[in-house]
């Protein structure tokens, strides 16, 4: 089974994150952000995977901090429990629409670290969640675990359904890059996924 813990502590924050890829999509989430708890379960459910985090920051400051260190302990719980990455499909995309809205996800789980993001708030909040902490998420989230992510929201009119969208096609799309091939080999020309891997 592909399981990881992580825990990260910093003056700002204490992250526990435990992460089980071959999952039901279960998830126990407390980051004291009630809506980002609420993506962190799309992502569990639509990802196959089963998540628990645990967070406490300080939300008195702003959001920046929690988001930031709960995406890059996923991130590291991810990379922990792919190893070295033989035998999984390791390109995955999908869509994903919540009503009027639209979001498209491709990962590389390649070893480097990119994000292309564009979406068009409608508003600066999302449920309680600032909407510029969702591509910081995503961007820490990447970093972290070695993934490229081309991430966009294709139209869209409601915060919230762009946001959920967006959560919902990562997750579908990491599903299919995590998926076991059966293949022993990672699936790279050099012969690993790392970062100068191709």
């Amino acid at each position: 089974m592909r399981r990881a813990k992580v825990e990260r502590k910093t003056r700002e924050t204490r992250v526990a994150v435990e992460l089980l890829l071959e999952g039901r999509g279960a998830s126990r989430l407390q980051t004291g952000i009630p809506f980002f708890d609420h993506m962190l379960d799309q992502l569990a459910r639509h990802g196959g995977l089963d998540l628990c985090v645990e967070a406490e920051g300080d939300l008195e400051v702003d959001q920046h901090h929690t988001v930031e260190d709960v995406g890059i302990a996923i991130g590291r719980a991810l990379r922990e429990a792919l190893g070295d990455g033989a035998g999984i499909a390791r390109f995955g995309h999908a869509y994903a629409p919540l009503d009027e809205a639209l979001s498209r996800a491709v990962i590389d789980v390649c070893g480097r670290r990119h994000l292309e993001f564009a979406a068009a708030f409608p508003h600066s909040r999302a449920g309680g969640l600032d909407a510029e902490m969702v591509p910081h998420f995503f961007r820490s989230l990447a970093d972290a675990a070695g993934l490229v992510v081309h991430l966009h929201c294709l139209h869209g009119q409601n915060a919230h359904h762009i946001v959920e969208s967006l959560f919902k096609a990562f997750a579908l799309a990491l599903r299919a890059a995590i998926a076991r091939t059966g293949e022993t080999a990672p699936r790279s020309t050099k012969g690993a996924l790392s970062e100068d891997a191709t």
